[in-house]
């Protein structure tokens, strides 16, 4: 039977790779804010940007819904990273008998740090898509971050 995987996590934590592979491991499908986000709106959508984000969120929620019915897995690969959306989204999910695991990755500071760095360096050199962050954004990101406690998480993975 189909199941929903969501995965938490900081930006740049590595939520996207392990994304990738869960799909690979369960015939899953990926669907990804980011991907959609910045293929339509690019890296400065300015003060639209959250707009843009809350409606791809619902709109890949639904369209989850139409590939679980025809018994396909899907990966959410989009961060859940207050409480709040997390309870709302397995309320979603649940209230329609669906089975839902959240994937929590876990980083340390030092390593989020490198990785930032790292990728910033990418997307300045357009070897990626990704969305670039800047030292006052990622301040912002990890101020509204909530840790899930341990009652959320179904899977610990350790990003390095």
């Amino acid at each position: 039977m189909a199941k929903v995987f969501m995965i938490c996590g900081k930006i740049c934590c590595g939520k996207t790779t392990y994304a990738k592979k869960l799909c690979t491991d369960h015939n899953a499908v990926l669907l990804s804010v980011d991907e959609i986000t910045l293929a339509l709106f690019g890296q400065h959508c300015g003060e639209k940007h959250d707009e843009y984000v809350e409606k791809t969120e619902k709109y890949l929620l639904n369209k989850s819904l139409e590939l679980i019915e025809n018994d396909i897995s899907v990966v959410l690969d989009w961060g859940f990273w207050t409480k709040k959306e997390r309870e709302s989204a397995k309320e979603f999910y649940k209230s329609r008998g669906i089975e839902c695991e959240l994937h929590y990755i876990e980083i340390s500071d030092a390593t989020w740090k490198y990785r930032l760095a790292k990728r910033n360096k990418a997307v300045l050199a357009e070897k990626t898509s990704a969305y670039f962050v800047d030292e006052n954004l990622a301040e912002k990101f990890a101020s509204i971050f909530e840790v899930p406690g341990e009652d959320e998480i179904d899977v610990i993975a350790k990003s390095n």
